[in-house]
This record gives C-alpha cells, sequence and structure tokens, in this order.
C-alpha cells in the first residue's frame, strides 16, 4: 500500500471522523424507519458535516501557514 493511501486511511480513522460517520449511519437509519422527519435529519445533518468540514479546513489552512512559514 502506498505511503498516500495509508495517510488516507489513517485520517479516516481519527475520532472526529468515526463521529461523523456513526452520525450519518444512525440519524440515517433513524429517518428512513420514520422515527425523525426529513426536515429534522437535513438540520442535524448540516450541522455534523459543516463541522466536520471546518474544522478540516483549519486543518488544511494551519498546515499550509506551517509550510510557508518555514520556507
Amino acid at each position: 500500500m502506498s505511503k498516500e493511501w495509508k495517510e488516507i486511511l489513517g485520517n479516516l480513522l481519527t475520532v472526529k471522523s468515526i463521529v461523523t460517520v456513526v452520525l450519518t449511519v444512525v440519524f440515517a437509519f433513524l429517518a428512513v424507519q420514520g422515527r425523525i422527519d426529513g426536515g429534522q435529519f437535513l438540520n442535524i445533518f448540516s450541522i455534523v458535516i459543516a463541522f466536520y468540514f471546518g474544522t478540516q479546513h483549519q486543518k488544511i489552512t494551519e498546515k499550509t501557514t506551517e509550510k510557508g512559514e518555514n520556507e
């Protein structure tokens, strides 16, 4: 397995990523069962995804800034 794939897999196994995936699956399951309606699912899912991608963007920005300062 290449180094890039190992890094990608390692990033997917972080606690934040696992929580995001589990929450997505649980709320999708509840929506399919009819325990929550589509609007509730959309609100919850939007918050979780926004948090996940917001923190990912912040990590990338920090790495880019650190790399620029070190050069």
